[in-house]
């Protein structure tokens, strides 16, 4: 029974900061380590994230459908060819690539030395940092009428930087887009379509490792942990797409400063181990 009422703590964790760009993978370490319950692990991670992509699947349906029907057409009728759904169908392939490759390339080290605490305080730190010049100097002159090949590319990029835990993959990708030039709503869109592939490919990968015991869970939390969070995370795209339209991303940026701060001082300390 404990660790179902967990799964549904860390379900609601997972959906509120999945999309929100202050890192999901860096909650679902440090609260539970907080909490004195240890690190959940790397596949139980991955697993309920497919409860928030699911959330993405079910609010994006009708762009998904248009941009997957429009590219399959591209690939045998020429006049779909130059299509802006077509075209967003190869971005969204080639920015995925980069995550892909490197997640499966460098799966033992993420799942091991990147989950310190060191490492997921400094990032949170940094990378929220990097968020806040990003939104500060980016013009907000382009749309997703104007991603670009070269863009698509660096934005997927980015993204390969969410393998370390406290960097937020939203968090990443919001960053190039705004250096880039691209209005905030258009740069978090793209960011969630962006994301889908990398996170449902991962996610799927690790489903083998939950029944031998790569995680502390088991199955049935987990399946909990991942229906909670899709639940929550459809309302948090919701919310964060209004938001962005007529906000900045400050307070996230001083969330993340103020907790990566906190890791580390409780890990300096002592309080909680590095891991």
């Amino acid at each position: 029974m404990v660790d179902f009422l967990k799964a549904v703590v860390l379900g609601t964790l997972q959906g509120l900061t999945e999309f929100l760009p202050i890192s999901s993978s860096a909650h679902l370490r440090i609260y539970p380590e907080l909490f004195g319950w240890g690190d959940p692990g790397a596949a139980f991670t991955a697993v309920i994230q497919i409860g928030t992509e699911l959330a993405v699947l079910l609010y994006f349906r009708h762009d998904i459908w248009r941009i997957a029907s429009t590219w399959l057409r591209s690939l045998v009728q020429a006049e779909y060819r130059g299509h802006i759904d077509a075209r967003l169908g190869w971005f969204i392939i080639v920015g995925s690539l980069p995550i892909v490759l490197l997640g499966i390339a460098l799966k033992d080290v993420i799942e091991q030395d990147f989950r310190s605490l060191w490492i997921i305080g400094t990032t949170l730190v940094v990378l929220g940092l990097v968020l806040g010049l990003a939104d500060r100097v980016g013009s907000t002159g382009k749309t997703t009428r104007s991603l670009t090949f070269r863009d698509a590319v660096l934005m997927g990029l980015a993204q390969a930087a969410a393998l370390v835990p406290g960097v937020s993959r939203s968090g990443a990708t919001l960053s190039m887009g705004r250096f880039l030039g691209y209005e905030r709503e258009a740069a978090t869109r793209y960011a969630f379509l962006l994301a889908i592939p990398a996170v449902v490919g991962a996610g799927l990968f690790e489903l083998k490792e939950i029944p031998r015991g790569e995680n502390t869970y088991g199955w049935g939390p987990t399946i909990l942990a991942t229906v909670v969070s899709f639940v929550v995370g459809y309302a948090v795209i919701a919310w964060l797409l209004r938001w962005v339209t007529t906000r900045t991303y400050t307070p996230f940026v001083v969330y993340r400063v103020l907790l990566g701060g906190a890791v580390l001082v409780l890990v300096s300390t002592g309080v909680l181990a590095a891991g």
